[in-house]
C-alpha cells in the first residue's frame, strides 16, 4: 500500500486506522482459529448426501453440502440438531 504522501519503499504509519483485509491472509493466529472464535457457534443448513455405515449413532457420520461451501462437510450425526 502506497499513498502520494508515502516515499515508495517506507512503511505508511496507519496506526490507529481501520483496516479492511481476508481472513485467508491473516499470519498470525491461523484463519481457522479466527473462523473459530467468530463463528462457531452458528448454524449450517445443508442437504444429507451420504450416511455412513456404522451400526450405532455415537459412530454414524452425515455427509452434508452446504450451500457456498466448496467442499462437502462431516457430521457426527449425534451433533445434528434437527431435521427439516
Amino acid at each position: 500500500m502506497v499513498t502520494s504522501s508515502t516515499p515508495h519503499g517506507s512503511v505508511p504509519d496507519i496506526r490507529n486506522r481501520l483496516v479492511n483485509f481476508k481472513i485467508r491472509d491473516v499470519y498470525i493466529p491461523d484463519p481457522g482459529e479466527i473462523l473459530v472464535e467468530l463463528y462457531a457457534n452458528d448454524i449450517l443448513q445443508g442437504r444429507v448426501l451420504d450416511l455412513t455405515d456404522t451400526g450405532t449413532i455415537k459412530q454414524a457420520f452425515a455427509v452434508v453440502e452446504v450451500e457456498g461451501m466448496g467442499r462437502h462437510v462431516i457430521v457426527p450425526i449425534e451433533r445434528i440438531l434437527s431435521v427439516l
